[in-house]
């Protein structure tokens, strides 16, 4: 396995990450435990050194499912984790909170759902208008000094958040969606994270599925599947886009490889150190 340097962090991690959350989360219902336990060990002795998690995918079961897993590998591999939702009294999201004092208490939790000293990766999950990214970075950089977080990550952030808070502590890497199916970030995202030397980790690099050649416009998915309420996914854009994925099947026939592969092979040689997290039930 390949490794990349997110940025210039010095945070070495495998080429390809594995995103964690469609195992608890997002993409119908919960996989079995032991099964995902047993996948993640098994990217592990494949040299996948990246892992995806979040308090929000679940919510909370994911990072425990993580940190059960990867247990036997402290000191082996990169979790990443996340904080900036607030959730009801059922687990549902009810808005975001970046107060300085939840990150505090997210960081807290986090630490002992994933049974680790230091969070290695800790992601604002999602800009919080309420807050300013000044005092988010600044509670981040607090953890950091403290010793529970190793490295300040941010997702879906525009350019100039992304420099509002570097300017307070040095972001790591950005997380956003990216692939072939999505590229807004190419215009401002990425020549930004270059200028500033952050490292780039797209999230949904298979397009959430749909670049795997296994999805048409006569799929249909658990009503639990947030793919049910995305617009790339209503059945007249999943016949316009076809047409995509037919190419990729083509030129993966070419090569000996499957559409996903060459999705994948697509961003990684795009270059700009990018780490991918891959959606692992595609």
């Amino acid at each position: 396995m390949q490794t990349r340097t997110l940025g210039k962090s010095g945070l070495t991690v495998s080429a390809l990450g594995l995103g964690c959350m469609g195992m608890s989360h997002g993409y119908g219902p919960a996989a079995d435990k032991r099964e995902m336990i047993a996948l993640i060990r098994a990217a592990v002795e494949r040299g996948v050194s990246f892992f995806d998690t979040a308090e929000a995918y679940g919510p909370f079961i994911n990072e425990e499912l993580v940190g059960e897993a990867l247990a036997p590998f402290r000191g082996r591999v990169v979790i990443a984790a996340k904080f900036g939702f607030k959730f009801g009294p059922k687990g549902e999201q009810v808005g975001q909170n970046s107060r300085p004092e939840h990150i505090r208490q997210v960081a807290e939790a986090s630490l002992t759902r994933l049974k680790v000293d230091a969070i290695d990766l800790f992601y604002q999950h999602r800009v919080d208008p309420a807050v300013p990214i000044e005092d988010v970075a600044g509670t981040v950089k607090e953890l950091i000094r403290a010793g529970k977080v190793k490295h300040f990550g941010l997702s879906e952030a525009g350019a100039q958040t992304i420099r509002r808070a570097h300017a307070v502590q040095p972001v790591t890497a950005l997380q956003s969606e990216y692939s072939l199916w999505w590229r807004r970030p190419e215009s401002e995202v990425l020549p930004t994270l270059e200028e500033l030397g952050i490292g780039f980790v797209p999230f949904s690099p298979l397009g959430k599925g749909f670049l795997t050649g296994k999805i048409d416009e006569n799929t249909t998915f658990d009503s639990t599947d947030f793919r049910n309420i995305v617009p790339r996914f209503t059945a007249e854009n999943r016949k316009a886009n076809q047409a995509l994925v037919d190419l990729l099947a083509r030129t993966g026939m070419r090569k000996k490889a499957t559409a996903a592969q060459i999705a994948l092979a697509w961003l990684l040689a795009q270059g700009r150190g990018l780490s991918q997290s891959r959606e692992p039930r595609s």
